[in-house]
């Protein structure tokens, strides 16, 4: 239980720890189920971001003088779950590439909102190092959310669409 505005800090890194653990797992099934040669590519450089944002991570630990540790976060689980459910339900290639856009979006508006939180709270405990380090993260995940959010509307959800026709 935080006692200080460090503690919460400390709590909320490693929630997201355990998060980008997690969806380090999750992202190669992802890819894998991915019909879409650009979503599959869009799920493969994200995996690479995820893996250089733990090591990120592990950095703003080391510059609060903690170690790395991670605590169940229970919403990534959630968002995994979901997007596991969706791709045991058998859809047609284009729709279940919009589904896991749908999924993926989700996960990165729960990562963007951690990394912005990471950073005030980081800002407020005057850690600047660690802020800086985590508006890293927070830029990439931003310009992931994007990335998905050009190949739904240019390319996969107008073929879902169609296929639907």
């Amino acid at each position: 239980m935080a006692k200080s505005i460090k503690d919460l800090l400390l709590e909320e890194m490693q929630d997201i720890y355990h998060a980008e653990q997690q969806l380090t797992q999750a992202l190669p099934k992802m890819a894998q189920a991915a019909t879409s040669p650009q979503l599959r590519q869009a799920f493969e450089t994200h995996l690479q971001e995820t893996q250089n944002q733990i090591q990120r991570l592990n950095q703003a630990f080391q510059a609060i003088g903690e170690q790395p540790k991670g605590k169940t976060c229970e919403a990534m689980q959630g968002l995994v779950s979901e997007a596991e459910e969706l791709l045991q339900e058998g859809l047609p290639g284009e729709l279940q590439d919009a589904g896991l856009i749908v999924a993926a979006q989700k996960v990165e508006h729960y990562e963007i909102a951690g990394y912005g939180s990471l950073v005030a709270l980081a800002q407020a405990c005057n850690l600047t190092d660690a802020a800086r380090l985590f508006n890293e993260t927070l830029s990439e995940e931003k310009a992931t959310d994007e990335k998905l959010t050009q190949l739904a509307c240019n390319e996969i959800n107008p073929k879902a669409t169609q296929a639907a026709a």
